[in-house]
């Protein structure tokens, strides 16, 4: 979905609008009302396909594009108070009877799961398969939709054409992964009628995505010539470093540097709801290269929180949450807050919740270019989930100061090796596990302690390709789903342990000192992810010697990782 609408022309946008008031005075809606319409690209014929009286999934993300506050707006007129008496809350200056105007373009994209369930189709359709979305904000389409796709999933790159082959049913077919199909098809050379004719897109998006197509084929063609004006160019179209470095055969950190050395930098914008036409004191930000000056100051001491990003199987409110009550805590203190984070669905991604918000990626690009322009006292990134953890020793590398468990520690748990060395020096039991690069490898490791085996990649949220194999063939299956296994991307196999009873401990430390503790038993016998599990607290079938042992280790191991924050533990 985009917003502003980009290919209506001023007069098929004005008979939907006009229709839309028509509809609305004659059902006598009061409030939020949402109505879809169907309309025939080569004329100007239409159908109205629902309307809801109420808020609906569109009209909670059109709130957050374009910083009307629809609800707050729609709950004032059910009290029977006029639009001219109503203040919108965001920009404190205009009253809702101003219009949403945007200087910006936003993009929403879905996140599927998809690929964790067996023999599901693809294809996507009237029946929404979503579990999540993302909202990104730019100056142009291509900025705000490259984005996008790296707000859906950490580990694309933008527009990227070498992730799918080109398929020509896959492009005829909308699927979850469509848009790299239509990337590859682009740099092998297809034109933008040949592929109006397989999707139907309208051919105004495919030429904003040729351009970005285009530019990559440049930047790959020429090298070892980034010059500032090919840097800015690229920056401009949505382009992050990462991507950048990949196309001319660099690293992340040496195009970083060479962006801050030619002043290349991103500039902090308003979403204002009025296009700048009256001015607006709104806290709602993103960062552009399309851009000349900032819309606001920094002056320094903020604490800055980083969001969980994108719902996913695994993520989902309970990390907002936890977010909001972090937020909340702070102000109490005193403390002037920032939140970096992009899902339009989540409640501290509301303009009161803070007292600056960046609707910007979480990645560590632009959370670093945020910490150096807010120049924050601190950032807490314990709060969102397995995506802020990812970044945390990048961030820790560029002397950012995070506050909580060190990122050393954070490693040193996620790192299975060194978890592991921890683990033997104190004497704590584990299964046997090995981290393997080939098939062959994994096969006799897995013969040699005795199936079943649990297969997982490192540094995954929520179960991500991680499976029990029983035999050889199981194993070749799974590795083979687990993407290429290789130096790069090894694969951990531990010993599965059958019949077994798992226990979940959830615990805050100071300075490596618990100071309040939950220990949650799995009614299912371990193996099945605490996320599809049924947990009862306080454990009912376990004695009191066992929870005391239990209770002993997780001391020992927060003493050990120094943890300062919240940390879970599976036994």
């Amino acid at each position: 979905v985009v917003a502003p609408s980009q290919t209506l022309s001023n007069r098929e946008y004005n008979m939907l609008r006009t229709t839309a008031i028509k509809v609305i005075r004659h059902l006598g809606v009061v409030g939020e009302c949402n109505i879809q319409y169907a309309l025939n690209p080569y004329s100007e014929e239409y159908f109205i396909i629902e309307v809801n009286a109420r808020l609906s999934r569109s009209s909670a993300l059109a709130s957050k594009a374009t910083g009307y506050p629809l609800a707050y707006v729609a709950a004032k007129l059910a009290l029977c108070i006029p639009l001219p008496d109503i203040l919108n809350s965001v920009t404190g200056k205009t009253t809702a009877c101003f219009e949403p105007s945007l200087d910006y373009c936003v993009v929403k994209m879905p996140r599927w799961d998809l690929a964790k369930f067996v023999r599901v189709s693809k294809n996507i359709g009237s029946s929404m398969k979503s579990v999540g979305e993302v909202m990104a904000v730019g100056r142009t389409f291509e900025e705000a939709f490259q984005k996008a796709l790296r707000m859906v999933d950490e580990n694309v790159n933008g527009f990227d054409p070498y992730l799918k082959s080109v398929n020509e049913n896959e492009l005829t077919q909308p699927t979850d992964k469509r848009m790299f199909v239509l990337a590859a098809a682009l740099r092998a050379g297809y034109t933008v009628d040949k592929l109006y004719e397989l999707t139907k897109i309208d051919r105004w998006f495919l030429q904003k995505m040729k351009n970005i197509i285009d530019h990559l084929v440049f930047m790959e063609q020429n090298k070892n010539h980034l010059s500032r004006e090919v840097l800015l160019k690229s920056k401009k179209m949505g382009y992050s470093d990462k991507q950048i470095a990949a196309a001319i055969r660099s690293t992340e950190l040496a195009v970083r540097k060479e962006r801050r050395e030619t002043n290349v930098l991103p500039y902090v914008k308003q979403i204002d709801t009025v296009a700048g036409e009256w001015p607006a004191t709104t806290n709602y930000l993103y960062l552009t290269y399309n851009a000349s000056e900032h819309d606001i100051d920094f002056p320094g001491g903020h604490t800055i929180v980083v969001g969980s990003g994108v719902y996913r199987i695994g993520s989902s409110v309970e990390f907002d949450w936890c977010a909001v009550g972090c937020l909340r805590e702070l102000r109490q203190l005193g403390r002037k807050t920032v939140m970096i984070n992009y899902n339009p669905e989540t409640v501290s991604t509301d303009y009161d919740m803070c007292d600056r918000l960046y609707f910007e990626e979480i990645s560590f690009e632009v959370v670093m270019d945020i910490y150096n322009q807010e120049n924050p006292e601190g950032i807490i990134l314990s709060m969102g989930g397995q995506l802020p953890n990812n970044i945390a020793m990048d961030l820790h590398r560029q002397q950012a100061h995070i506050l909580g468990t060190s990122p050393e520690s954070v490693d040193g748990a996620e790192n299975r090796f060194k978890f592991s060395r921890m683990l033997d020096r104190r004497g704590i039991l584990q299964p046997r596990w090995k981290e393997l690069t080939n098939l062959q490898a994994a096969i006799e490791f897995c013969e040699e302690v005795g199936y079943p085996c649990l297969v997982r990649p490192s540094y995954v949220l929520s179960g991500a390709a991680m499976n029990v194999a029983h035999s050889n063939q199981d194993l070749e299956t799974y590795l083979n789903a687990a993407s290429d296994v290789s130096k790069e991307h090894p694969v951990v196999i531990s010993k599965f342990l059958t019949e077994a009873k798992e226990i979940d401990v959830d615990a805050v430390a100071a300075d490596g000192e618990i100071l309040c503790l939950a220990v949650s038993e799995h009614i299912e016998n371990a193996g099945v992810h605490s996320g599809d599990a049924t947990l009862v607290t306080p454990p009912q079938d376990i004695n009191a010697e066992t929870l005391d042992k239990i209770k002993g280790i997780a001391r020992e191991i927060a003493a050990l990782l120094d943890v300062t924050g919240p940390f879970n533990m599976h036994f």
